[in-house]
């Protein structure tokens, strides 16, 4: 699964990298996107916007929104689950990241590591949303990341990763309207390993209130 990210550009620095979409004016960098928080991304709604979503995708059948919050969905089944086929049809999305966090271990002898596309690229993770409703006219946009099987990077630490998608992907990815399963099917595969890297980091990112930039500093496990 994928349980934290980073996105530490501004405005002007993802203008700089996604030339096609639209971005708030203000953008404060993040060291530690935690489930629950707003994620920024771009829904397959035509505008090329960023807009920003609620990490944990509720799904629209759903009576009680704290019992049903989907952070992940297996890039592999999502197609077919009832909680994720209709979003994955009609509703998705591009999240913004440049880096996330992947866990080694067990209980307190758990290591952090964090993992970027070489250069410290930005990139985009594939991802569904859905609107829920609520009884009384409350409604709540949120998101889950779709994740796969890792590369030969990811894998000594985590047996999973995000789907990160490269930018020929994203006209696909992003076309309105409803696809077929079976076209987006080959686009949701590991980003290829050698253009990845990954580190060690501190134990301090296990707390979702801590937001710095030395969670993503290298340390020695």
């Amino acid at each position: 699964m994928c349980g934290r990210f980073t996105l530490t550009l501004t405005a002007e620095g993802l203008a700089n990298a996604f030339e096609q979409f639209a971005w708030p004016p203000e953008i404060q960098p993040r060291y530690n996107i935690a489930p629950g928080q707003p994620v920024l991304a771009i829904p397959n709604d035509g505008s090329g916007q960023a807009t920003h979503f609620l990490w944990g995708f509720i799904p629209a059948w759903a009576k009680d929104p704290r019992r049903y919050r989907f952070i992940n969905a297996r890039a592999e089944t999502a197609a077919q689950k009832p909680a994720f086929r209709n979003a994955f049809r009609r509703r998705r999305c591009l999240v913004l990241a440049d880096g996330f966090y992947e866990w080694h271990g067990s209980g307190k002898q758990r290591q952090p590591y964090y993992f970027t596309l070489r250069g410290r690229k930005p990139f985009a993770i594939a991802a569904i949303w859905e609107t829920w409703h609520g009884p009384h006219g409350e409604e709540l946009d949120g998101c889950a990341l779709l994740t796969t099987q890792a590369n030969a990077v990811v894998a000594p630490v985590h047996k999973r990763m995000p789907v990160i998608l490269p930018p020929e992907a994203f006209t696909a990815w992003l076309a309105p309207g409803e696809a077929y399963p079976e076209r987006l099917q080959t686009l949701l595969k590991p980003y290829p390993a050698e253009a990845m890297q990954g580190w060690p980091v501190s134990a301090a990112v296990n707390s979702p209130r801590t937001d710095a930039p030395h969670l993503i500093e290298a340390v020695v496990p």
